[in-house]
């Protein structure tokens, strides 16, 4: 009786005979011999069919399979070093599920554009299994990370009443005849579970209509946002450190095969440990302008800025106390400088950038008023954000990371839209 089992798990049937199901990734004809690459979701392994082992049904239908077809196997395993994972079947049985058409994604180079009008079948490749393999070990390491450090996962909205990182970046849609917009970020709705709960954190789509056509840019894109009440920028920074120390430690560990086939160098993500250097934003316009990468103060920094100085650090490196100007209108001000803000970002090396935004939130209702006044937003659709500082309020603080351009640093790869499984860029949203 054949054991049915899965291709990750095959190390432990050697010598015995097992049930598998899949789809052809690969086929050798070698006349009387067939191998077969056979990939499950779990893994890829040679299958090889023997006529003289096979019924004529059977071994014609080995020889007959086209790519991406599925099919079903019946074998015995055997250790093999040479054999990719190093274990091999040999077939004595295969059923055909469905022969599959002629494949449209070939070995040949394909641009761009080909590839993601098929993305739906390009989510097959070596390449972007093991790009989302990843993603998926950094959502685990995630969520084991925040829920034993005494964070509760809260939902936040998608339909919003009023923007959060500003109005020229929303996506409008009609709410029964009322303005709502698809979620910026879960970070107000979470300053209010934070002050019910204590540290909370919320994981999910978040939407920003910009009209950008960078390689880190998304329109449509997932994050993590925690939130903790009593605590100030400093124990920000140390959560966020610990926080992507765990989550890369954990790709590393569990992900070295995958990282392997994106051809990934890891040595410098092996030095990704506490602390992170700290510098303020005046330390870093100085460092900018001293490269000659021209910056006035209080601007806000490009993608040229931040990756000029992530070169001058070997691990992620804290740009705290931006002005004010350059953050949203819910930051803290700086006590000893009203000008600056009490706002943090964590920029990853090796050119790829900011990979967390967050700081300490105001706690004081006259700042907040003043603040919704100058960013001209409209108080009534922040009312019962304003009561969180009527209410009890305390200083706290949060960040978000953006998941994907998180896995674009840790796969090493050039561009976001292939970390996630069904981008959305600009211009695009098909499939």
């Amino acid at each position: 009786m054949a054991e049915h089992t899965t291709i990750n798990k095959i190390a432990g049937f050697v010598g015995q005979v097992v049930y598998l199901q899949g789809w052809l990734q690969n086929r050798t004809d070698k006349g009387k011999l067939q191998f077969l690459t056979l990939r499950d979701g779990t893994g890829v392994i040679q299958c090889v069919a023997f006529h003289k082992n096979l019924s004529p049904e059977a071994f014609e239908a080995a020889r007959r399979l086209t790519m991406e077809s599925s099919f079903t196997v019946t074998g015995t395993v055997r250790a093999d070093p040479r054999a990719p994972g190093g274990y091999e079947i040999d077939v004595q049985d295969l059923s055909v599920v469905q022969q599959a058409q002629e494949y449209p994604i070939t070995a040949k180079e394909h641009g761009v554009d080909f590839l993601m009008d098929r993305r739906h079948l390009w989510l097959r490749s070596p390449r972007e299994h093991a790009i989302l393999l990843v993603r998926a070990t950094v959502i685990k390491a995630i969520r084991d990370w925040l829920d034993s450090h005494g964070f509760v996962n809260l939902d936040t909205p998608i339909l919003t009443p009023a923007a959060c990182e500003g109005t020229t970046t929303l996506f409008e849609t009609d709410y029964f005849g009322e303005h709502a917009y698809l979620s910026q970020s879960g970070q107000l709705y979470n300053e209010a579970t934070a002050m019910a709960f204590g540290k909370v954190y919320c994981f999910g789509p978040t939407f920003r209509a910009e009209k950008s056509k960078t390689r880190r840019h998304l329109i449509e894109f997932w994050m993590v946002e925690p939130e903790m009440a009593y605590a100030d920028l400093d124990e920000c920074m140390r959560v966020e450190e610990e926080f992507v120390s765990y989550i890369v430690q954990t790709v590393l560990r569990e992900r070295a095969a995958e990282l392997q086939t994106l051809g990934r160098d890891t040595t410098r993500l092996q030095q990704i440990t506490p602390p992170f250097p700290r510098i303020t934003y005046t330390e870093a316009v100085e460092i900018l302008n001293q490269e000659g990468v021209e910056i006035t103060w209080g601007d806000d920094f490009g993608a040229p800025h931040e990756t000029a100085l992530a070169e001058h650090f070997p691990k992620p490196v804290f740009v705290h106390r931006y002005p004010a100007q350059c953050k949203a209108f819910y930051m803290e001000e700086d006590p000893t400088d009203p000008k600056l803000s009490l706002s943090v970002d964590l920029l990853a090396p090796e050119g790829y950038g900011e990979i967390i935004g967050g700081g300490q939130r105001t706690a004081s209702l006259e700042l907040l008023e003043r603040r919704l006044k100058e960013h001209n937003l409209p108080r009534e659709a922040f009312e019962w954000y304003l009561d969180l500082r009527r209410y009890g309020s305390v200083y706290h603080s949060g960040f978000g990371l953006g998941l994907e351009r998180t896995v674009t640093w840790l796969t090493g790869i050039e561009h976001i839209r292939e970390t996630i499984p069904f981008p959305r860029t600009l211009g695009r949203i098909y499939p």
